[in-house]
């Protein structure tokens, strides 16, 4: 089997250059990356992780925090981080994390110091002060996605701002008796979303000189709790909504699905919009707010890679950085019908 010192003398390098050629850390020409990458594949070298880990202190080994995996959201920023941080040659190692504090404390003090983990994404968790203390203390970088995390490099969409626009949507289409079908207030994960965005529904209906009604049906967030909801909704036989806002793109897969069961034509009866961008959304042709979820994780792979690679961080108003959400018109959505 070839050593490193078998890739160097291949090379025509010293050992520690071709260390650095082959991990990324510290100055080599791209010359020299190149001449000791062709030197390893062809002796057919595989670095020891091991070695690596004791020669630099790095296990090139990435944990991504988590309360899901098998929600649609989650599943596809967990894709885009795999994706992004194969390409750079690194592992990631998942955690499931609660709000349970005997787990968290565990996890922060002995799981990721055991793994020996570089640096770590929290994916729509809050990390608190104590935590982050610790993590800086053990210099592993913490880079957020989904929310505001003091004296953290974050990545997030306004939830707010987003549900405005996609309110504003049915409005500028006539509706004006328009209805959100959203989360759960009280039960809600860290960042508060369904808030925000119920928050950002009523800004725009008061903007329109139609807020204080019955415009809120709570739903779980899944397509199964879209469905329910909107059969009761819309078997109202009295000042039936012409229009829904919902929380996400499953919730308003939910809605249509029981409006069609019901007779319901959308969008000559029912105009529905979502967020999020889901990819089943297309079949279903429906309206929605995109917010490009897969590129959200590849993005905080890139921050986690420049903080190790020993970017400075930038100043605390700098930390959260926002990201774009395109409105992606379909034909879920349409003028309001003159009358029901």
């Amino acid at each position: 089997m070839a050593t490193l010192a078998d890739v160097a003398r291949h090379a025509q390098v010293s050992k520690s250059t071709a260390s650095r050629a082959l991990s990324g850390n510290g100055a080599v020409s791209e010359d020299t990356r190149k001449r000791v990458t062709e030197a390893a594949a062809e002796l057919g070298f595989v670095a020891s992780s091991a070695a690596e880990h004791l020669a630099t202190g790095r296990s090139r080994n990435i944990a991504l925090l988590t309360p899901f995996v098998n929600r649609w959201f989650y599943s596809e920023v967990i894709d885009g981080v795999e994706a992004a941080l194969i390409g750079a040659g690194y592992d990631l190692t998942l955690y499931r994390l609660t709000k349970d504090a005997d787990q968290r404390q565990q996890l922060f003090d002995y799981f990721l110091v055991r793994k020996g983990v570089d640096a770590v994404i929290a994916l729509t968790l809050f990390i608190t002060d104590d935590e982050v203390r610790r993590l800086d203390a053990l210099g592993k970088p913490i880079v957020g996605i989904g929310g505001r995390i003091p004296g953290v490099s974050t990545f997030l969409i306004d939830d707010r701002e987003v549900a405005r626009k996609a309110t504003e949507h049915l409005l500028g289409l006539g509706h004006t008796r328009v209805v959100h079908l959203g989360g759960d207030q009280e039960d809600q994960l860290d960042f508060q979303v369904h808030s925000s965005r119920l928050h950002g529904f009523r800004d725009a209906m008061e903007r329109a000189g139609l807020g204080g009604g019955e415009d809120f049906a709570a739903c779980d967030v899944s397509i199964e709790g879209g469905y329910r909801s909107a059969m009761r909704l819309l078997t109202q036989t009295v000042n039936r909504p012409t229009g829904i806002v919902a929380v996400s793109d499953e919730v308003a897969i939910g809605a249509m699905t029981a409006a069609y069961e019901l007779g319901i034509r959308i969008p000559d009866e029912l105009s529905v919009i979502g967020i999020d961008g889901h990819p089943a959304g297309e079949a279903f042709g429906l309206t929605t707010m995109v917010q490009h979820v897969s590129r959200q994780g590849a993005m905080a792979v890139s921050q986690a890679l420049a903080l190790l690679g020993g970017m400075p961080p930038e100043s605390e108003g700098d930390l959260a950085m926002g990201l774009p959400v395109d409105l992606r018109i379909r034909r879920s959505t349409g003028p309001a019908p003159d009358s029901i």
